[in-house]
């Protein structure tokens, strides 16, 4: 007789292996991701009741009776002293899947992450907006929830999280932190952040900016005087600005433009990079602080000098991803392959490897 699959059993297994992510499709064994790779579990292939009883077994309650009728659908599950999951439930080809993010319990550290030393100076604005970036997957989520934490231990402030669903939660240390979920505590991202406007807050966290709507609340918020942080799907400051911009109408592109140089004070654009040689994965990251400079190039919709500026300005604590490559290869976490492998301009990464220049100032030393 075939031994029942537990979901409650395979998360507990998949905690302790480390796993990020996990994948439940009916007729494949379940696939675990870690370190950024997926393996496959040595296990039986999962039948559509399999999946069914796992989703009726961990559904919240306000959900469970429709939840199979349904096509997609987030929330979240706990399973105490272990972690807390994600949980996307899908349908592929008209059968139920399931795709699981594992969220821990503990916040690491901006140090522990091994971000940069100048990220603490990047949520010292009193305003403005932060825009943290990058392909799904590549620890947007936890820089996010480090910089948070952050504040909280050094910092007396309001902070307001609107996400979809709640991943990380936070305990008030020397800042309030209120955690508002879309669908359960606010209607959605517009609406949160318009009512936040309300509730005194300092700081403003919008878990994913989608829409041109959710765009503009959160351009408001940061020039009424609060700090917005936000993630976006994009790989570098270039594409973030012109992501933001093409939100809009191209009517209104040129007030957007001023708005941006007015409010953004910062882009984090970041990728996880695996070493073979210690097997975990290390951030890289490419660090834009806006500038006079930068403002001036917003405004006149001159986007492809800001990289030239972004290389060459060694004062302003910004940092290239090509010269955080290259300083991860330094101090010996990745080699210079796996470098290059993760470079979006591997010319002038090898030009870095020659010593032809470094560009702008590495973060490790």
């Amino acid at each position: 007789m075939d031994e029942i699959f537990s979901i409650i059993q395979f998360l507990k297994q998949a905690v302790k292996t480390g796993a990020s992510d996990e994948h439940l499709m009916v007729g494949h064994s379940p696939y675990l991701r870690i370190n950024g790779f997926i393996k496959k579990a040595n296990t039986t292939p999962l039948t559509k009741e399999d999946i069914d009883n796992a989703i009726l077994d961990i559904a919240p309650t306000t959900i469970r009776d429709k939840i199979l009728t349904l096509c997609d659908v987030d929330f979240m599950y706990e399973i105490k002293g272990y972690s807390r999951f994600r949980i996307n439930y899908n349908r592929q080809l008209g059968m139920p899947a399931l795709v699981i993010r594992n969220i821990p319990y503990r916040i690491p550290s901006l140090k522990e992450l091994n971000l940069p030393d100048v990220m603490p100076s990047i949520i010292d604005h009193p305003n403005g907006i932060i825009l943290v970036t990058g392909p799904t997957g590549c620890g947007k989520s936890t820089t996010i929830a480090s910089l948070i934490n952050h504040i909280n231990e050094t910092k007396a402030k309001h902070i307001i999280t609107l996400e979809d669903p709640v991943e990380y939660v936070f305990e008030c240390k020397n800042s309030i932190i209120s955690q508002r979920q879309l669908g359960v505590d606010t209607k959605s991202f517009t609406d949160g952040i318009k009512f936040a406007l309300r509730q005194d807050p300092d700081i403003i966290f919008i878990g994913e900016i989608r829409d041109k709507e959710t765009m503009a609340a959160a351009l408001k918020a940061a020039e009424t005087g609060h700090l917005v942080l936000s993630t976006l799907h994009t790989n570098d400051a270039v594409q973030t600005i012109n992501r933001v911009v093409n939100m809009f109408d191209e009517a209104n592109r040129h007030l957007i433009r001023r708005q941006l140089s007015e409010t953004l004070r910062a882009t984090v654009a970041q990728k996880l990079v695996y070493s073979d040689k210690l097997q975990r994965r290390f951030p890289a990251c490419e660090i834009m602080v806006v500038t006079s400079t930068i403002k001036d190039y917003l405004i006149k919709d001159n986007t492809e000098k800001i990289y030239d500026t972004l290389r060459e300005n060694t004062l302003e604590d910004m940092v290239t991803m090509n010269s955080s490559l290259a300083t991860l290869v330094n101090n010996e976490f990745i080699s210079q392959e796996e470098a290059i492998n993760n470079s979006n301009d591997v010319p002038e990464l090898e030009k870095i490897f020659r010593g032809v220049y470094l560009g702008t100032k590495a973060y490790y030393e």
